[in-house]
């Protein structure tokens, strides 16, 4: 099968696209043929092995995931023998590491029914970055209704849902974007929209319910000063890449943790994890329309390399798509 593998760390020309061995699933896994899949900040972080305590992760000398990707939407071609609720045949969509291939193997339990009505194009752009959303604003920040809720970097793949989830949940949203962006991030039900290149959301003098960083270019205290005096503070900043960090948007989340035992606002840090039951939770809500997928470009796989560059120094608004 051909895949886009990466055996240095570096630069998007590190990738190449290769013949190499299909995978075979294991007995709680899927082999699915895969339509789509989307690029996040965890492919470039991967790519260069940013920020370096990643490393320890990911790899000390290079990628021990050799295949680049993340998020995917397909066709189930094989279950493994413990697997219950998928078959061949099944449209699906999840999570799995590897996904810029034409087969990858999925855990059951990273894997779900792709919502119905969506192409794969669109599915593949909601993993990991629904997920995220969710579990930022449900489980970590637990947003209810009539609650104000500012969402940094609402144009970006996890910002588009983050804004459509907290909508859902009735909160009030305010979302932080460039100028360009601003028309987008309106109509996915943003109540105000702050342009970053004209105010400071932090010393606009409004404080937040619950603010979501999802950008990581604010200090600890801008962010808040932003929040409510019993408010929470969510951080999940991917950052941009400037050429090599140890920490990166890491530094943010260790201060975090360190100031909020001593501090009325709650200062959390975003655990994103793939779950099938999340999975469902988010096809619900786009079947029944509360979110939807906002795509801005696909690319073919043999020009993945250039849908990573896109995003990592484009600073791409929604979700960038590679098609298989």
């Amino acid at each position: 099968m051909k895949a886009v593998v990466q055996d240095r760390y570096g630069s998007a020309d590190t990738l190449e696209l290769r013949e190499v061995e299909q995978p075979v699933p294991a007995a709680d896994e899927v082999l699915v043929r895969v339509h789509a899949a989307s690029v996040n900040a965890y492919d470039w972080h991967y790519q260069h092995g940013d920020p370096k305590i990643a490393r320890l992760s990911f790899g000390l000398r290079a990628p021990k995931v050799r295949i680049r990707g993340r998020d995917f939407a397909g066709r189930v071609e094989a279950v493994g023998a413990e697997v219950k609720g998928l078959h061949p045949g099944d449209e699906v969509y999840g999570e799995a590491a590897g996904t810029f291939a034409e087969f990858v193997c999925a855990k059951d339990s990273e894997t779900d029914l792709k919502p119905a009505g969506l192409s794969f194009e669109q599915a593949a752009a909601m993993p990991l970055a629904a997920n995220t959303a969710l579990i930022g604003l449900r489980d970590v920040a637990g947003v209810r209704a009539g609650q104000s809720v500012l969402v940094n970097g609402a144009s970006g793949g996890v910002g588009t849902f983050a804004v459509q989830l907290a909508k859902a949940y009735g909160a009030e949203v305010t979302g932080v974007c460039g100028a360009r962006n601003v028309e987008l991030v309106g109509s996915l039900g943003a109540d105000q929209i702050i342009d970053y290149t004209r105010e400071d959301f932090t010393r606009a003098g409004r404080r937040y319910d619950v603010v979501l960083d999802l950008v990581g270019n604010r200090s600890l205290r801008d962010l808040r000063r932003a929040t409510a005096a019993a408010g929470t503070v969510v951080l999940s900043g991917g950052g941009v890449y400037e050429g090599g960090s140890v920490l990166g948007p890491v530094r943010l989340t260790l201060r975090g943790l360190l100031l909020s035992p001593f501090v009325r606002q709650r200062v959390l840090q975003l655990p994103a994890r793939a779950r099938k039951d999340n999975l469902a939770a988010l096809r619900e809500l786009t079947e029944t329309g509360k979110i939807a997928p906002a795509v801005e470009r696909t690319y073919p796989l043999s020009e993945a390399a250039e849908a990573i560059r896109h995003l990592e120094v484009e600073h791409a608004r929604a979700k960038i798509v590679v098609t298989v």
